[in-house]
């Protein structure tokens, strides 16, 4: 089996969570999601600064998918300067078989987004704010971003689409 890597990325509160949910149910049993905030809060209960311990985690969390996954959904912030050095390996390790997407709304639509969820009682604008990267694109080939304008369903269509290809 040749596995897919699908990397979905973007600031708190865009839709990355829910998104990758949604591709996990619809593409069904053995999908591997790789979510960032369960590996970093709830696995290892640590803060998102370089050189934490869930970068790596991550990574061989993803790793041991391939050949045993179909997909593999990685899914998180991922912050660039942060996390770009692993992405970039991984993208390497699944040669190529790599789809990316990056969330690129604008402030008050992710401070929309976010007012929508259960998590919004949790934190608010404010920490949106503080958290917020604009642009934090991989910037390597055939990265999709994600606007606005999307709904939910049409970001999840495409992403099956380009995925049948």
């Amino acid at each position: 089996m040749e596995s897919k890597l699908i990397i979905i990325r973007g600031n708190s509160g865009s839709g990355k969570t829910t998104t990758a949910k949604s591709l996990q149910n619809h593409l069904g049993h053995g999908t591997l999601l790789v979510s960032q905030d369960v590996v970093r809060r709830d696995m290892l209960k640590v803060h998102d600064r370089d050189g934490n311990p869930s970068i790596d985690l991550i990574r061989q969390i993803a790793e041991y998918g391939k050949d045993k996954c179909e997909f593999v959904i990685v899914e998180g912030i991922l912050y660039k300067n942060r996390y770009g050095v692993m992405l970039n390996n991984l993208i390497q390790f699944y040669n190529q078989k790599v789809y990316t997407y990056y969330f690129d709304l604008s402030f008050e639509e992710t401070v929309k987004r976010h007012n929508s969820r259960s998590k919004k009682m949790e934190f608010g604008e404010e920490s949106l704010r503080r958290w917020w990267i604009p642009n934090d694109y991989l910037g390597i080939d055939g990265e999709t971003l994600f606007t606005n304008d999307m709904a939910h369903n049409n970001v999840l269509k495409l992403i099956l689409n380009q995925l049948q290809k």
